[in-house]
């Protein structure tokens, strides 16, 4: 992407004003969206995207620049500059004398799509939107139906001034469908929006009729639904998206942005028992095709998978190389941003929670009224302390151990560092769901995931 002598000048001039570490991020980004709303196009949109990050470090203090120019003058006008901000100008590092010597690592196409988002032209996908359309018509209430395409192709080089020299690839794809069903119960939505590290190939993977059926039917199975009952009880949370708790309550506050801040509530707490015997939770940015996997971080890292609690008991952080040198743990890997707008900072890939050996149904037995959240949605958590509440996208009473009629406009609230103490028991079907997580170095895409698993309380916030 770029030439070596190029980057070796910049990160050299970077050095020889001062800096104790440089490091340059490139990358070029096409994104493509496609958009359908009953049938109808309403957006087609794509764009390229292409510029470069500084990084430069001053002990532990860093500052960062960004531009899209990426000729010799552009890059060094933005070294000069952070090496001026930091009047650093008249310093001169004898370190930063002479080019480097890189030790070069490039992507050995571990999630490299089967079929490329250039095998197949715009009719081909405004088909499977199509198709996810009618899979959604599931009846005559659905009154509306949204389908989206998502693609991006991305290639990463990063750079830095101990000679490592890193490219990546990264090809994303995603298929969105909501559905509104209408009736005696309103208006109500049911969605459904896989994603992968894949091509085209995504459409075999996850069929869109079969996609749109399951909004669809969520959405008919909401209009039925009668209000939440409200109060404390024991929640059994479905697989998949389910684990989208535990990313917000929990895996935030295990990335040294906050652990190395102390304004996690786990932080310094490395050998603790944090959470239920039954509990493992791991971060893993190596799931072949996972929706936040790639073969690099974005500072030029080895992905990894980290098992951040093993059997209740905390065993590392989510560490980037500035949390690194502030804590002084072991980097993981976990080094995430973006786009070139943003320093990276640590950052979740693929979480979830490790499957137990207790069966599904074994969950319920014994449950003598609670609630079955087979869907989470959107929902707020408060940094630090992990207070969350959550929407129930589909839920269902739970009687006398027996899954009965569904509910609507349930809430889950409490505390993540207390919810995962109080996991009774985990199953053994783990699935992953796709999300996007936002947070100081910007918006990523990121895997949440979990097998059935039974919470002995949860408060419950409902009308009824």
């Amino acid at each position: 992407m770029l030439d070596e002598t190029l980057v070796s000048e910049v990160l050299g001039q970077a050095r020889r004003g001062g800096a104790s570490f440089a490091e340059l991020y490139v990358e070029r980004w096409r994104r493509r969206a496609v958009r359908l709303l009953s049938g109808e196009v309403k957006e087609a949109t794509s764009g390229i995207e292409y510029g470069a990050g500084l990084r430069l470090f001053y002990g532990t203090e860093v500052v960062y620049g960004y531009t899209n120019d990426l000729s010799p003058e552009g890059l060094l006008e933005v070294s000069e500059t952070l090496v001026r901000l930091k009047g650093q100008a008249g310093q001169v590092d004898q370190a930063g004398r002479g080019g480097l010597d890189f030790r070069k690592a490039v992507a050995q196409g571990l999630h490299a799509p089967v079929v490329p988002l250039s095998a197949r032209d715009k009719r081909y996908r405004l088909e499977r939107l199509l198709e996810a359309e009618a899979g959604a018509r599931v009846g005559p209430e659905i009154v509306q139906v949204q389908t989206q395409l998502l693609e991006w192709e991305q290639e990463v080089l990063v750079a830095n001034s101990e000679g490592a020299w890193c490219e990546d690839r990264r090809v994303r794809t995603r298929l969105y469908v909501t559905a509104i069903a209408q009736g005696e119960g309103g208006l109500q939505t049911g969605v459904a929006g896989p994603g992968l590290s894949v091509g085209l190939e995504l459409f075999d993977r996850y069929p869109p009729a079969v996609v749109g059926r399951k909004a669809g039917l969520q959405a008919l199975t909401n209009l039925r639904a009668k209000p939440a009952p409200a109060g404390p009880m024991p929640v059994v949370i479905g697989n998949g998206f389910g684990g989208v708790i535990f990313h917000e309550a929990l895996g935030h506050l295990l990335e040294t942005t906050s652990v190395a801040r102390k304004t996690s509530v786990l932080a310094d707490r490395l050998g603790e028992k944090v959470a239920a015997d039954c509990v493992t939770y791991i971060d893993d940015g190596t799931i072949p095709h996972g929706w936040g996997s790639s073969e690099f971080d974005d500072e030029g890292r080895p992905t990894e998978r980290t098992v951040l609690i093993e059997n209740g008991v905390l065993k590392s952080y989510m560490v980037d190389r500035w949390g690194s040198l502030l804590t002084g743990y072991r980097p993981t890997g976990s080094g995430r941003r973006q786009d070139y707008t943003f320093a990276p900072t640590s950052r979740m890939r693929n979480t979830f929670i490790a499957p137990g050996n207790t069966p599904k149904e074994k969950l319920f037995e014994g449950v003598e009224f609670g609630l079955y959240a087979a869907d989470l949605g959107g929902g707020q958590v408060l940094p630090g302390s992990g207070e969350y509440n959550f929407a129930v996208k589909e839920g269902y009473i739970i009687r006398h151990g027996r899954v009965e009629e569904p509910v609507r406009g349930a809430m889950l609230v409490g505390k993540g560092p207390e919810s995962i103490k109080r996991i009774v028991a985990v199953s053994d079907d783990l699935e992953m769901g796709p999300g996007m997580c936002g947070s100081l170095s910007g918006s990523l895409p990121v895997e949440v995931g979990q097998p059935h698993l039974l919470i002995s309380e949860i408060v419950v916030g409902g009308q009824a």
